[in-house]
């Protein structure tokens, strides 16, 4: 027989086997990716909602005036304790976690056992600093209230030196007293540049082993205190959503932005009633859903604990989320940042 010839006759058993096998091999494998493009498809098109809680205590909270605050800023009291744990189980219970930025003097209180609960439920709990100090400062004195008025803390120290200590002993007492690994970094306060230009302050971050920082606000209209928001000031916060998305800095480290507005905005600056933070949320969330974009909800349970006793804001992120199950889901900052990483 010529090889032509041989080559159209019957296969032997073990050959037609094999390429049986190969060709099913194949195409489970291309259903496999077909399916896994799809699947990175549909996640691509689900809005992204993230809640955060900042623990720290705020300014003039519980009353007005209150100040002494900004120099012990993680003397957490019991109420925002409280708060925290029961938004935490509440929102758990809805099938979603709360993204936690700690503070790192809260781990010098007696007791952490709440904060210990909140982490054994699954939720993240990140890095916020130790003293709440400001990484944007240059010069010693500007990085915190406390170090103004007790400038031998940090006496001989350079910016640099003073903001890296205070974040690496911040995921040293997470580990030590709750034992969990820091879930990503939270600047003290937002900045409309966010960490743009600072590739000094992206490598600080990355040298210290963060992926991911969330340090950018974006700029909108707000209203004079005690003052309703106009439809104007509602649209103004939409409007800056887009400036809120996140992104991937040169160095490679990840940005996950804050998102408007912000309960220091709403309630400690305009004193806005809780229905028309609501309200805002509402909108920020549809506009999310329908651009598939990222919202990231910051709160502070010291504030949250006044102005909104009965949890109707995390209550009411539940429900929008809910309500589009198809278009929205609840995740963390870590899901955000990964979501960024993998190019999608």
């Amino acid at each position: 027989m010529t090889p032509q010839a041989n080559h159209h006759q019957p296969l032997s058993g073990h050959a037609a086997s094999r390429r049986d096998f190969l060709a099913g091999a194949a195409g489970v494998s291309l259903a496999a990716t077909l399916g896994a493009r799809t699947a990175a498809a549909n996640d691509e098109q689900v809005a992204q909602i993230a809640i955060t809680f900042d623990l720290e205590m705020s300014r003039h909270y519980p009353q007005r005036g209150m100040t002494e605050w900004d120099y012990q800023k993680g003397n957490l009291n019991e109420e925002t304790k409280r708060y925290s744990l029961e938004a935490a189980k509440r929102v758990r219970d809805r099938g979603g976690l709360i993204h936690f930025f700690c503070v790192g003097r809260v781990l010098e209180q007696e007791n952490v056992d709440w904060l210990r609960e909140i982490a054994e439920m699954g939720h993240p709990i990140g890095n916020h600093t130790y003293d709440h100090v400001n990484v944007w400062a240059s010069e010693p004195d500007k990085v915190q209230f406390r170090f103004a008025r007790s400038p031998w803390l940090v006496a001989g120290q350079s910016v640099e030196q003073i903001i890296r200590e205070n974040i690496r002993i911040t995921s040293a007492a997470l580990q030590s007293r709750v034992k969990v690994k820091a879930a990503g970094f939270r600047t003290p306060g937002g900045s409309r540049t966010a960490l743009n230009g600072r590739e000094d302050l992206q490598r600080l971050l990355l040298d210290l082993g963060f992926s991911w920082v969330s340090s950018g606000y974006p700029p909108h209209q707000s209203s004079p205190p005690e003052t309703p928001p106009t439809d104007e000031i509602f649209a103004s916060i939409v409007d800056a959503l887009p400036s809120a998305q996140p992104y991937r800095y040169p160095t490679g480290l990840v940005e996950v932005p804050m998102s408007p507005i912000s309960d220091v905005g709403a309630f400690r600056t305009s004193r806005w009633k809780r229905a028309d933070f609501l309200k805002s949320i509402r909108q920020c969330i549809q506009w999310c859903v329908s651009h598939h974009g990222v919202f990231d909800f910051l709160c502070h349970p010291s504030i949250m604990y006044v102005e909104d006793p009965g949890f109707e804001v995390v209550d009411h992120i539940c429900d929008l989320v809910a309500a589009d199950k198809d278009r929205a889901k609840l995740t963390t900052l870590d899901g955000i940042a990964a979501r960024v990483s993998s190019g999608q």
